[in-house]
Order: C-alpha cells, then structure tokens, then sequence
C-alpha cells in the first residue's frame, strides 16, 4: 500500500539534510542580491569617484612634476623631496599624460 513510516530518526535527517540544501541555496543567492543591489545604487558613483580621483591625481603631478614634461610650476626643491614617495607611479603618469588625444577620447567619456 504506502511507504512505511519514517522513524524519527529518519525524519530528523531528512529535515536536517532539507534544511542544509536550502541554506546553501540562500547563501548564494545573498550574494547575487548584494551584487545586484550594489549594481544598482553604487556602481555608476564608484566609477565617478575613481574618475576624479584619477583626474585630481593627474593634477597633483602635474604642478608638482611638470618640470619633467616641459612645464616647470614648483621649485625644484619641492619635487625632489616628494619625488621617493611618486617614483612608482611616475612613468604611468608621464605615459597617461603625454598619450595622443583627439576629440572621441574626451566624448566616450560621457556616454
């Protein structure tokens, strides 16, 4: 006729096992809720900042190491005392700086 009755012990596992599954089951789906909720509210502003951070720090290098590509605004006295702490970044800079533009590089930006 029917299956037999489950034992308790029986019962207990099943419901355990069930409840594990649906735990693991919830755990990613709480990522991809905090990736689409991110996505949704903070990415376009994350962008934006690392843009003007970017945008400020090519400033910054440009008053104070603009001797190096032809435009002399501090003392030189000022540069060499920084210049331990920028040498990482130094020829990226001059690369980013010194790079050819022409007017699709300044509108792709804003699309």
């Amino acid at each position: 006729m029917g299956a037999p009755p489950l034992t308790q012990k029986e019962g207990i596992y099943l419901v355990k096992k069930l409840f594990s599954s649906l735990a693991a089951k919830l755990k990613g789906s709480h990522k991809v809720v905090k990736e689409v909720a991110y996505g949704l509210m903070l990415h376009e502003m994350d962008l934006e900042m690392k843009k003007e951070k970017g945008h400020l720090d090519n400033l910054f290098m440009l008053v104070v190491f603009g001797d190096l590509i032809g435009l002399p605004l501090l003392p030189p006295y000022h540069s060499l005392r920084l210049l331990p702490h920028i040498l990482p970044s130094l020829e990226t800079w001059k690369r980013r700086v010194l790079r050819e533009k022409d007017l699709t590089d300044f509108v792709a930006h804003d699309l």
